[in-house]
């Protein structure tokens, strides 16, 4: 079923005693603007538990299997597309159409190239680009954050030569106490319905996953991460009665006075609830 409204979102979640997205080219430390000292989170970790949450509740089913994880190449996921659809493997003259029927197959099949869109034209048997009609924003964290590096010991050696030195050895996790992120995204039905065939049903899984997304991928690593809030604009139309950025200053979170946050209800979260023509404010959270 095509799209009949445009979506725009808010989440928050927050982290505790945890790393919720590690910077490789900084040990693996949590992500932190350098300039502002606020945590970030990408994109892509984000949507990473959106794909875990939605394959674990629909493994097996039809149309929702997942494109980005580490089964097989995706090369060989193009050719399989190639040879569901009949067409011509390994043909260097690949015309249009049967790239584009390459490409439908591809979003049929799996929720995220309906929702994130891909990239598909690598390999011999090339599926095209789709632009995904679902985009979320780096998450930031309302305050800024402190990085500790906490000291711990493991209880066994790697190797033999190691083990001359004694029976334990010295490691380092890094956490952030606490710290309470935001994270926009969009829908854009405009585009779901031109190229990916993204569903009601599928927007409804993506507002279950988003809220579900920590409670089946929870670590050590992390700590304990929560989504706290999903707001939810939804535009009576296709293309949108308001500019996103007016309906995100609708909802704006700050510290309570004199308090060192180290929970959720050491944040005001206020809500304007008068909407724009067109708009409905959803409190799915």
């Amino acid at each position: 079923m095509a799209l009949s409204n445009r979506y725009d979102f808010v989440m928050l979640f927050d982290v505790e005693n945890g790393n919720p997205n590690g910077d490789p080219d900084a040990g693996n430390a949590p992500r932190v603007d350098a300039e502002s000292n606020l945590g970030y989170i990408t994109d892509v970790c984000l949507k990473r538990k959106i794909r875990n949450y939605v394959e674990l509740v629909k493994e097996g089913e039809p149309g929702y299997n997942i494109l980005i994880k580490p089964d097989r190449s995706l090369n060989a996921k193009f050719t399989q597309a190639y040879e569901a659809e009949g067409l011509q493997t390994k043909n260097k003259g690949k015309n249009a159409d049967d790239v584009k029927k390459a490409r439908d197959y591809m979003c049929r099949t799996y929720f995220d190239v309906r929702a994130f869109g891909a990239v598909m034209s690598t390999g011999e048997d090339p599926c095209g680009i789709v632009r995904g009609p679902v985009q979320i924003n780096f998450a930031q964290s309302i305050s800024p954050v402190n990085i500790q590096d906490v000291t711990i010991t493991r209880q066994a050696r790697t190797t033999n030569d190691r083990t001359e030195t004694g029976d334990t050895e010295m490691g380092r996790k890094s956490i952030i106490p606490y710290a309470l992120y935001r994270a926009e995204g969009y829908v854009s039905a405009a585009l779901a319905n031109k190229s990916t065939g993204l569903s009601e049903d599928d927007v409804e899984l993506l507002w279950t996953a988003i809220i579900n997304m920590f409670e089946n991928d929870h670590s050590a690593a992390r700590g304990k991460m929560c989504m706290r809030k999903l707001y939810v604009f939804k535009h009576e139309n296709i293309l949108g009665n308001c500019p996103s950025h007016i309906l995100f200053d609708k909802i704006s979170v700050r510290e309570k006075d004199h308090v060192l946050p180290r929970a959720f209800s050491d944040y005001e979260i206020h809500v304007d609830t008068q909407m724009p023509s067109g708009v409905e404010l959803i409190e799915k959270l």
